[in-house]
């Protein structure tokens, strides 16, 4: 018996049985423009929501310009104290990757759309972008505190902005995670910047 070919959706080829052909190539409507809003009922007024929701995106935007900045330093980092800081940068940047999931699913969860894609996070941050190259350690380290800085004064407008809106949880994520997070980090970071005597005490 001859067997019966037909042509699937999604592809060229014939033979395969249509409900095992995955649909390919797709593309649609946006189904929530981003600064839009659904509903979602956890007792914070639309008001408060857009507004956290615009903080929260600032710092996402920020936190992972940061994040992406460890990774840069933690490859192209050199010198005498390149095993420690290869480590710290990779380990710091697992804890902003953290942070970053945080503050996105509270975006989410506020009914907004987290900000996700690189060319958006460009043009978001105000993070200085560093260059392309390679940079000497005590520039790197001086990058990464001044981001961190950015981040802290995002967070802390961010969490007095969700305190007069009401939002306790915000408030909580940005004081208990946040903001501990990165004070922590930014005093690892400055310790490697003071100039110590290794050997012989001046």
């Amino acid at each position: 018996m001859k067997r019966k070919t037909q042509r699937n959706r999604g592809t060229k080829e014939q033979g395969a049985p249509s409900e095992a052909q995955p649909i390919l190539d797709q593309r649609g409507r946006e189904i929530q423009p981003y600064g839009t809003l659904v509903y979602y009922p956890i007792d914070v007024n639309e008001k408060a929501k857009i507004e956290n929701v615009a903080a929260l995106n600032q710092l996402l935007s920020d936190t992972m310009a940061l994040r992406d900045m460890y990774k840069k330093h933690h490859w192209q980092v050199s010198g005498p104290t390149f095993y420690q800081l290869h480590l710290l940068f990779d380990k710091h940047y697992e804890e902003q990757v953290r942070l970053m999931d945080l503050i996105a699913e509270r975006v989410q969860t506020l009914g907004g759309i987290a900000v996700a894609m690189p060319h958006d996070v460009a043009e978001m941050t105000r993070i200085e972008r560093p260059p392309r190259g390679r940079e000497q350690v005590p520039v790197q380290l001086s990058r990464l505190i001044e981001a961190h800085t950015q981040v802290i004064k995002q967070a802390r407008a961010a969490a007095r902005l969700a305190v007069k809106n009401g939002d306790d949880t915000t408030n909580n994520l940005l004081t208990s995670d946040v903001l501990p997070a990165n004070e922590m980090q930014v005093w690892f970071l400055s310790e490697h910047l003071v100039d110590t005597p290794l050997v012989k005490a001046r």
